[in-house]
């Protein structure tokens, strides 16, 4: 009998053992999947991000000479967007198509101009298609686009080029000679300036079609200026004349209104006695890059004065070790490529005002300097008719530190300024990828929700687990821990579409709240010590509690219906419009303080929940002791409860914390989500999370803007990583301190 209870026990002991065994390596298991988990999210979002931190790279690699492309001259070269082939135009009116890795021809197509004359230069017109206007002797423009044909045999995929003629075979012929020209299309609108006298520019503006002839011009306008015209350019849109000469006098004028062209600005972009060796156009218009002898390249932008007035202003450049010869934008960004005396190529993007690489390119001087349509291919055709081609791997220029983290001055922007905006239809848009508005809307929201929810979530942890009876706290711990459930959609719903019109049309009875809550409570209390003691002892211990309802719901209807009453005496009718008028304060519907109610509602549970269980496991000898000593329940709960829960409660605040950081649905739908940076309660925000839900999806895969929205999460990722590890070390020292008590 002995033996079979001997060989019971050691199987119930071995059978204790291995699910013993089992509980702990499960436990530990699942602690590591966890950690590995993280690890993993840190290394991917890292992974996505590091790319926007790597060097552009440039590599020249073929060359060859282009007279044995085909006969003529040089006029032209336009590199392919793909980067297969490329057109060299030449004065003999031949577009000669050739590969760009070896220089092949592949096709040459004679011009169809109509006259003998030569073609001595050619331009490009506009930004959005490939439409050139070619001078023909000295008194003729004519127009020719630029197209490929894509077709697949097999796998490969074949590229015929095509000369189309969009205004068939018309072309503008002037009285005398042009010294110099400019043409933009944009959309249906021609224009064309013609300088044929020193001083004297005529503006042409055609109403076209593609495909017509061109028309007579439908409006002429002659333009004076005062100074002498080097340089002539006009911006894409057709809104702006820029006149300059090699002294660096700008004139700027207004060409909306051809029929009522304004000189909105003259201004001295160089120091005396220096000399404009390039000037040129920044994509959208607005800028002018130029770069003098000794090696300044500057850029200056439109922007208005205090009188609303147009000035041209330097918001930024660098020095260059030798003269800068050549100036090529790009087409599609706020990128530009530069080339030095010394024949190094620069690559710089004015957004973020940085050097981006440098690059050796020849040593002899240059004739051509051809960029294609993506940036990632530079075509330069020496004197000695040398022809290079340079790749460019360059993905994310416009990401750098000063464009993430610090002000910028963006174009049209009288001063620098903190601006995420990173999408627009304009194709001629600046990206705004700053990241300071979003933290700042997230440490907002933050401050917001947690000034809300941890003073009512503490207390009343206290009062909960210190003060009430076990009966109610049965009741009211678990009502309010289940509202850890309720979804924050559901939540950020009611937040949008009721909280925040409620929260308007009742604000200053919702701040009379604030300040007739606390004395209503003080006076109750006060009225409730002087009735009979036979009242009280009628009341259980620690449902005193339950009394305060009521007169808390009186109050608060109380300070709701008397808003009116107040606005009316005090503020004109309208607080709202009180707070514009007396202090320029704003109001938006979705704001701070909305968010802060309903994230708070969102995270006072869990700061409750921990608090309560914090204080509530103090072990009784503790209280017990102390106020055996004589301590009053209340010094008791200072002097010996909160500090010895004080890592409990610490620990609940900086949960609470993480979940107001992280929070994505609640001020997504309750805010504004616009990225400002205004601390008042009145205006809304847009956080790190929020933006990455609401762009990410419509983002493009590997774009600059795609990978900087996880850096966005990154740097949420690690920042909290950084907040909750310091927040736990500061909990371990709280438990070694008051863990001995």
């Amino acid at each position: 009998m002995s033996t079979s209870i001997q060989k019971s026990n050691l199987w119930h002991q071995k059978r204790r053992r291995l699910i013993d065994n089992i509980a702990r390596y499960g436990i530990g298991f699942g602690g590591l999947s966890v950690i590995m988990a993280i690890v993993l999210i840190f290394f991917y979002l890292l992974w996505v991000v590091l790319p926007i931190f790597s060097s552009a790279e440039v590599h020249t690699n073929d060359s060859y000479i282009a007279s044995s492309l085909e006969s003529g001259n040089t006029i032209l070269i336009v590199p392919e967007e793909s980067g297969k082939l490329a057109m060299r135009l030449t004065n003999d009116a031949k577009a000669v198509f050739f590969e760009q890795s070896n220089g092949k021809t592949l096709k040459v197509i004679d011009l169809e101009l109509p006259s003998d004359e030569a073609v001595v230069d050619a331009q490009l017109v506009g930004l959005t298609e490939n439409i050139f206007a070619l001078r023909l002797g000295d008194d003729q423009i004519f127009f020719i686009k630029l197209s490929y044909r894509v077709s697949f045999k097999g796998d490969e995929r074949v590229l015929t080029p095509r000369i189309e003629y969009p205004f068939e075979e018309s072309f503008l012929s002037f009285d005398n000679s042009i010294k110099t020209y400019s043409a933009t299309l944009d959309e249906e609108k021609l224009t064309v300036s013609v300088m044929q006298q020193d001083h004297i520019i005529k503006l042409y503006r055609y109403e076209v079609e593609e495909g017509d002839e061109l028309p007579d011009a439908e409006t002429v306008t002659e333009v004076e200026s005062q100074t002498s015209v080097d340089y002539m350019l006009l911006d894409a849109q057709a809104l702006w004349l820029y006149l300059a000469n090699k002294q660096g006098e700008v004139s700027v004028f207004n060409i909306i209104d051809i029929e009522a062209v304004e000189l909105v600005s003259q201004t001295k972009i160089l120091p005396p006695n220096e000399e404009l060796s390039e000037l040129k156009l920044l994509i959208g218009g607005s800028s002018l890059l130029s770069a003098d002898q000794h090696g300044d390249f500057s850029q200056w932008s439109i922007q208005r004065d205090q009188s609303n007035n147009y000035f041209l202003n330097r918001i930024r450049g660098f020095k260059n070790d030798n003269k800068i010869i050549k100036i090529q934008t790009e087409y599609r960004r706020k990128g530009v490529l530069l080339l030095d005396s010394a024949g190094k190529l620069i690559i710089y993007h004015t957004t973020a005002d940085n050097v981006i690489a440098e690059h050796q390119l020849i040593d002899s001087s240059v004739k051509h300097f051809a960029l294609s349509a993506r940036a990632n291919v530079l075509i330069v055709e020496d004197e000695q008719q040398q022809i290079s081609i340079t790749k460019i791997v360059n993905e994310h220029p416009e990401l750098s530190w000063n464009a993430l983290w610090d002000e910028v001055v963006y174009e049209g922007y009288s001063e620098p300024d903190y601006i995420w905006q990173s999408s627009s239809a304009d194709n001629d848009f600046e990206p705004k990828f700053s990241l300071v508005p979003l933290a700042f809307g997230t440490i907002k929201a933050a401050f917001y929700a947690m000034l809300f929810a941890a003073p009512l979530a503490i207390m009343g942890a206290i009062y909960t687990a210190y003060f009430m009876s076990a009966g109610m706290r049965s009741w009211v711990k678990p009502g309010i821990e289940i509202m850890e459930a309720l979804p924050t959609v559901i939540l950020g719903f009611l937040a949008g579409l009721w909280l925040a019109p409620v929260v308007e049309s009742n604000l200053t009875g919702i701040i009379s709240i604030l300040l007739i809550l606390p004395p209503g409570i003080l006076l109750f209390a006060i009225l409730w010590q002087s009735l009979p003691k036979q009242i009280h002892y009628r009341i259980p211990d620690g449902f005193q509690a339950a009394l305060l309802m009521p007169v808390i719901a009186g109050l608060v209807w109380f300070a709701i219906a008397m808003g009116p009453v107040i606005e009316h005496l005090f503020f004109g009718g309208s607080l709202i419009s009180w707070m514009e008028n007396e202090f320029g304060i704003g109001y938006d519907q979705r704001n701070s303080l909305v968010v802060g109610i309903a994230m708070g509602m969102a995270v006072i549970p869990t700061i409750f929940s921990i608090t309560e269980d914090a204080i509530f496991s103090v072990p009784r000898y503790l209280t017990q002791g102390s106020l055996a000593l004589g301590a009053t329940p209340w010094q008791t709960l200072t002097r010996v409860v909160l500090l010895t829960a004080s890592p409990g409660i610490f620990s609940a605040v900086m949960i609470g914390v993480g979940r107001a950081v992280g929070e994505t649905m609640i001020v997504l739908m309750a805010t504004g989500n616009t990225p400002v940076m205004d601390f008042s309660i009145f205006e809304g925000m847009r956080t790190l999370s929020a933006n990455v839900a609401v762009e990410l999806p419509e983002s493009e895969i590997d774009s600059s803007h795609y990978r900087i929205l996880f850096l966005a999460a990154l740097v949420l990722f690690v920042v909290t990583f950084i907040f909750n590890t310091a927040a736990e070390i500061v909990r371990q020292r709280l438990r070694k301190q008051y863990g001995s008590l």
